[in-house]
């Protein structure tokens, strides 16, 4: 049986990648995440292209060479890398995974958001046109 792969765009925060993976895990199916990560991941993809395609190479290969299927874009409580409101922060992934729908990728795009209580929701899904 071949294993199969979700892909994460999360924080590089430490606090975040075990409920982030194991939620991952239980909504897809997924034998395993690949992890891509920055600080920051929702402002970094909400706003500065060229970290976006830099983030775009790595998500191919999680696409092309593990047949990834799910992506999910994590934003997240308490975030040194991006200091802001949980407001801004759910703006800032709607604005990301906008611009991630125009790279035609054909997989399932999920927003998280994980709360203080290191909780992970889903703020919306969009599933490839």
């Amino acid at each position: 049986m071949a294993l199969t792969f979700a892909t994460v765009i999360n924080c590089m925060d430490g606090r975040v990648q075990d409920p982030v993976n194991e939620w991952m895990k239980k909504a897809t199916g997924a034998d395993h995440i690949d992890v891509i990560t920055e600080a920051g991941p929702d402002r970094i993809m909400a706003s500065t292209a060229t970290a976006s395609r830099l983030i775009l190479q790595r998500i191919l290969i999680s696409r092309d060479k593990h047949h990834s299927k799910e992506l999910a874009i994590v934003a997240h409580h308490d975030c040194a890398g991006n200091p802001v409101t949980k407001d801004v922060h759910l703006a800032q992934l709607k604005r990301a995974a906008k611009i991630v729908t125009t790279w035609n990728l054909g997989m399932r795009i999920m927003m998280l958001w994980v709360d203080e209580n290191w909780s992970v929701e889903l703020v919306e899904s969009i599933n490839p046109a």
